[in-house]
């Protein structure tokens, strides 16, 4: 079996490792190694079916988190409304003098994929502006050069499709959710014209950027299964979205041709101070000269899906998590702060109760109970490598409904710090499922937390407000996260309006194409990276009187790119 069919075999798991994998690999007898950087890699290899997924076997990093798509559909369609545009100043430095469109400047974006045959993503000829498809679901057509899965698709191939009388024969990707065409047309769309009026009837943030997608083929089934995703919700493994950065990070050319990734993708899954192996990969791109990194903040701030105890009040805490009907499970995560030597317990709607978990756990264990149908496996991991953290993964099959108890105890009463619990986001939820006595904060996504990322919630620029359902910061760690706030309620696109924190980010990686055209393709700043753009964007956003910045909720302000020019130009 080649390297190309493991990945894509239902019958072959993956691990992440944060080191380059040397070309044997102890106790598997078929594997592959995916090389993405000297510290890197991903190994595919054959387990039996029986063996379980766990953090004592893989690590908690090792085994690729699931994510899921940051937006949804809005009341509304077309006309196309610009002040979305307008309220970022994007539309205002698109025009004369500046005239910045995004020319020279790559787009890239790993999501669901394009419905490459629209208008709006073609030039004023006709002729495609997608420089690239890579479709990691597909696997009849040669892969990408370096990469040993799925098909890629060039502009050549895309343009004959189009003009051929059945392009989706020619080629057959397509984005059937929309999401990835949405987020691209916003970001980079052409501006189209109404035929009866001659007024405009679309434009995107970016319109004369070129553009790269990735489409993400789903999750494997056994990862599905380890974190009981429901069967109709998409899911993405991050051994997949970590391939397709390095992909569309390869176009970028130093000093000549700037790269700008989106992702509008999201997971609860970590300890949310941005330490996973995405998140810094992340970083290290965004950190390069010519390239910078947009990513969403999630739409987790409304779920009650996060607890958090300080440490003043985390020696003895009952927790309470309300289970809803017809949950068929899911995967609660409890991270420590600091040294601690916490014991949790769990109660169930019926009163029986399990022993502690403990430190000195370092193993899988299932538990039964006689009065309910539910299976409740619990692993401690005593200092995770990559934090140095406690966590404990609490993994609930058929949970009865009602109120489960989880009765968390410092062992020693010398524990350093407070204790974090995490839910899965909203969609990989089959019942409505929540902590009785919830902390809003510290809901934001991953990668949201990625230290050179430019990070993004979402706010309604009809009236101003915070979008409720958008995640707040700060990072587990107190980190500055977000970083801004961009329009993202009932945004036009080419599918339809759509809502949601990867709406503001695909506004603001638009802005971010504007920002690398004036700073590299014309020679105004050469040197710029994504940590440049997004403290260009800091140093223009718009922060109101009377509120604290930076902000849980606001990070540094509302993006306004043309402030960011006028306050360069001395005039604010």
């Amino acid at each position: 079996m080649t390297c190309g069919e493991m990945i894509v075999s239902e019958e072959f798991r993956e691990i992440i490792r944060d080191y380059a994998a040397t070309e044997s690999v102890p106790g598997f007898e078929e594997y592959c190694i995916q090389t993405i950087t000297p510290e890197i890699s991903i190994v595919s290899f054959r387990e039996p079916f029986d063996v379980p997924v766990s953090i004592s076997r893989y690590q908690h990093f090792g085994i690729p988190k699931c994510y899921g798509l940051m937006q949804e559909e809005a009341q509304g369609g077309f006309p196309f409304d610009p002040f979305p545009l307008i309220a970022s100043g994007i539309t205002q430095v698109q025009r004369e003098p500046l005239n910045l469109k995004g020319r020279g400047v790559i787009l890239g974006f790993v999501d669901t994929g394009i419905r490459y045959t629209q208008d709006v993503f073609r030039d004023e000829s006709g002729q495609s502006r997608i420089l690239a498809l890579w479709d990691q679901s597909i696997q009849e057509g040669p892969p990408p050069e370096g990469m040993l899965y799925g098909t890629e698709y060039t502009r050549e191939q895309i343009n004959r499709a189009i003009a051929s009388g059945n392009p989706r024969q020619a080629v057959p990707s397509w984005d059937e959710l929309g999401h990835g065409t949405a987020m691209a047309s916003v970001a980079a769309g052409s501006a189209l014209t109404d035929g009866a009026s001659g007024g405009q009837s679309f434009i995107g943030a970016a319109p004369e950027a070129d553009i790269v997608v990735v489409k993400l083929k789903g999750a494997k089934q056994y990862l599905r299964d380890y974190y009981l995703i429901p069967d109709d919700v998409p899911a993405y493994a991050e051994s997949d979205i970590i391939t397709a950065v390095k992909y569309i990070e390869r176009f970028a050319v130093t000093f000549e041709r700037p790269v700008v990734i989106c992702l509008g993708i999201g997971t609860s899954y970590g300890d949310h101070t941005g330490s996973g192996i995405l998140s810094r990969y992340l970083s290290e791109v965004a950190g390069r000269r010519s390239r910078a990194a947009v990513v969403c903040g999630g739409n987790e701030g409304d779920t009650s899906h996060h607890f958090y105890a300080s440490e003043e009040s985390a020696q003895s805490q009952d927790v309470e998590l309300r289970v809803g009907e017809g949950d068929r499970g899911f995967i609660l995560e409890f991270w420590t702060e600091g040294v601690n030597n916490y014991t949790v317990g769990v109660r169930s709607p019926g009163g029986e109760t399990i022993q502690n978990a403990n430190s000195r756990m370092n193993q899988l264990i299932n538990y039964g109970f006689i009065f309910e149908k539910t299976v409740l496996q619990v692993e401690y991991q005593r200092i995770e490598p990559r934090t140095g953290r406690d966590v404990i993964v609490f993994r609930f099959e058929n949970p009865t409904p009602g109120i489960w108890t989880f009765l968390v105890r410092s062992s020693s009463g010398t524990s350093i710090g407070g204790f974090h619990m995490w839910l899965p986001i909203r969609q990989f939820l089959s019942g409505d499922t929540y902590f009785l006595k919830p902390d809003p904060y510290t809901t934001l996504t991953d990668p949201a937390m990625s230290p050179d990322t430019i990070t993004v919630n979402a706010y309604d620029d009809r009236d101003g407000s915070f979008y409720n359902r958008s995640s707040r910061g700060f990072a587990a760690d107190l980190g500055i996260k977000p970083d801004l706030t961009a329009p993202g309620v009932d945004i036009s696109t080419s599918v339809g309006n759509r809502s949601g924190s990867s709406m503001a980010a695909a506004i603001t990686a638009g802005a971010a194409a504007q920002m690398m055209q004036w700073a590299v393709i014309e020679g105004n700043y050469m040197l710029a990276s994504g940590r440049e753009i997004k403290n260009y964007f800091i140093l223009g956003a718009v922060r109101e009187e009377g509120v604290l910045y930076p902000n849980r909720m606001w990070g540094y302000g509302k993006l306004q790119i043309r402030r960011t020019f006028a306050e360069l130009a001395g005039l604010l």
